[in-house]
């Protein structure tokens, strides 16, 4: 079962974001969790080119949220880097209250995950914990305080960035895809409470996709023989559908797991 991979640095460029940005219906400010990332930062640069204000998310790759925040100021957006540590509830409250004073979060994509892969009978209890507390407890401790600033405003888009391994599972990434398909659980009830608040959220579920480490690791043969699309998809593929489910034209779209995989399920 392949292998969502890890991150490389973002392109040096982030072309026509002012363009793009001058036909955006509503600009709204948006929060990246793991912004620092290839899939993070093609969202970050897509988000950016609707118009939105994004704040750029990182932890351990602050250096690299700076360098894409000035990537896509320099291109005519506006974004910001934002750096906390996601596990860890009181610092992820008191960067959300200071971003907070400048304007609500109506968008937030929560990207940020980790890995540590092993077999289940040699995974360790750190191993098993720190995979769940990025994607799990990260999401609680991100999302819930920006829930009624959202419904207040009535109006919120939420997508969780999960994986094709929580929907088929993958040997050596118990604790990955537990993780990972525990936030479609989450996103489904979550919708249900807040839907009548014009709150959607969605999960996009992407395959095996040209970033960072997964640019090796499959060689073309082998990813003909397990996507039917023949090819690994984009950071941009997956940042498309992640700003559409963003937009204003989405927002009947609530409370769905959204591969993204070339029709590998």
């Amino acid at each position: 079962m392949p292998q969502i991979a890890a991150v490389r640095p973002p392109p040096a460029a982030c072309q026509n974001v002012g363009v793009i940005a001058t036909a955006a219906k509503s600009a709204r400010r948006a929060l990246v969790t793991g912004g620092s990332g290839d899939i993070g930062a093609a969202i970050c640069r897509a988000l950016a080119a609707h118009g939105h204000f994004v704040h750029v998310h990182a932890h351990g790759r602050s250096d690299r949220a700076q360098a894409l925040a000035d990537e896509i100021r320099a291109g005519g957006g506006r974004a910001q880097p934002l750096a906390f540590d996601l596990t860890d509830a009181g610092a992820t409250r008191a960067a959300l209250d200071a971003t907070g004073e400048a304007g609500p979060i109506e968008l937030l994509v929560h990207n940020a995950g980790i890995r540590d892969d092993a077999p289940m009978a040699g995974m360790t209890e750190d191993q098993w914990r720190r995979v769940i507390d990025v994607s799990l407890h990260g999401f609680f401790h991100v999302t819930q305080p920006l829930l009624l600033p959202m419904a207040r405003g009535r109006f919120g888009r939420i997508v969780c960035v999960s994986s094709v391994a929580a929907q088929l599972g993958n040997r050596g990434q118990t604790n990955y895809a537990a993780a990972k398909s525990a936030l479609h659980g989450a996103a489904k009830s979550l919708a249900r409470e807040m839907g009548s608040r014009g709150i959607t959220v969605n999960v996009v579920a992407p395959g095996i996709v040209a970033a960072g480490m997964a640019a090796q690791a499959f060689s073309a043969e082998q990813i003909r023989d397990v996507v039917p699309a023949g090819r690994a998809g984009t950071p941009e593929e997956v940042a498309a559908l992640v700003a559409f489910l963003c937009g204003e034209d989405a927002g009947y779209v609530n409370g769905q797991v959204i591969g993204i995989n070339g029709g590998m399920i």
